[in-house]
């Protein structure tokens, strides 16, 4: 059992799986901070100053008692992170999409061979000797006889 491990572990395809896998999440860091740094401040600038990570729709707000405790939490739905996250998606699937591309074209350019020139079309010649040596080997050397008899 630990040789079939061992097979698999070390298996080029997992190797390169396991590598994909840590720089994609390393990619993801980059990209959220680039969503939520560069982004979504752009994104509220747009729109009025609005901070998308604090939207919510409070369902029942927090009750506090008198000494500011939190007695009960609110309930809420928190859109705006969702706005964020899927704008996050939409930049990883966006970027992953034209990575897979130019992979793709370039793996094209390294396998397909130049196309090679079509073969030259015989001439009225080259068809006509072909003939009369196909008669030949048919009839013998003397095919003028052979055909009158």
């Amino acid at each position: 059992m630990w040789q079939e491990f061992k097979k698999f572990a070390f298996k080029g395809n997992v190797i390169d799986m396991a590598v994909g896998v840590i720089i994609g999440g390393a990619f993801g860091k980059i990209v959220t901070s680039v969503v939520n740094d560069l982004v979504m401040p752009a994104l509220g600038m747009l729109t009025g100053g609005v901070d998308f990570s604090t939207l919510k729709w409070v369902m029942s707000p927090a009750e506090i008692d008198a000494a500011g405790n939190i007695v009960k939490e609110e309930a809420a739905i928190l859109y705006g992170a969702f706005i964020q996250n899927v704008i996050d998606f939409l930049l990883i699937a966006i970027s992953i999409f034209l990575f897979v591309k130019l992979i793709s074209k370039l793996h094209k350019k390294k396998e397909e061979p130049a196309p090679e020139p079509a073969p030259a079309k015989p001439t009225t010649e080259d068809l006509l000797a072909e003939i009369r040596d196909m008669m030949k080997s048919q009839y013998g050397e003397n095919t003028e006889e052979t055909i009158e008899e």
